[in-house]
């Protein structure tokens, strides 16, 4: 009886400890929801392909500066396999069993390489990062290429499209 008991007891832990991690989850989501708004919602005509698609793996988000701090508004939190294109008006990256993430020209920021986000650390450089603006928060996010060697050139690329977009903002606020 007392086995029976104890068993119970463990589940009933298990339970609630699992029930605690879901309504943390779903905290955090509101809260970064919040404090960031809505992300766009990917354009039926994202433009001209300038570079990709690249397969490999979406890794997450997290909010810019803090890698650990992984994005939990809607599924944005969740990996998947994915495929990334730079088009003209943007960055596309269509994940498998999620929602595709649109990251608007106008919204990037810059383009990195990293070891390290969203709780998931790897070797030197084996993440592409693309930090972009969502409402009032700048988010980082990480797709890891099964191509690694085309980071250079996504690097470039992403981080022309983000001076060009700068440089667009800077011509219209003059005129």
């Amino acid at each position: 009886m007392t086995r029976v008991l104890l068993s119970f007891l463990v589940l009933a832990v298990l339970v609630l400890a699992v029930w605690g991690m879901y309504r943390g989850w779903q905290r955090r989501g509101r809260r970064q929801s919040a404090a960031l708004g809505e992300f766009p919602v990917p354009t039926t005509d994202p433009g001209s392909v300038v570079l990709g698609p690249a397969t490999g793996l979406y890794v997450g988000s997290a909010i810019a500066g803090n890698w650990q701090d992984r994005v939990a508004v809607g599924d944005i939190g969740h990996r998947a396999s994915a495929k990334l294109t730079l088009h003209a008006d943007g960055v596309l990256l269509s994940r498998h069993g999620a929602s595709s993430i649109w990251i608007p020209q106008a919204s990037i920021d810059s383009a990195r390489t990293d070891y390290r986000l969203a709780g998931k650390v790897m070797t030197k450089d084996g993440l592409l990062v693309l930090r972009w603006q969502v409402g009032d928060g700048m988010v980082d996010t990480g797709f890891r290429a099964d191509d690694k060697s085309a980071y250079p050139d996504w690097v470039r690329a992403v981080s022309a499209h983000a001076g060009a977009s700068t440089a667009d903002k800077k011509d219209g606020d003059s005129a």
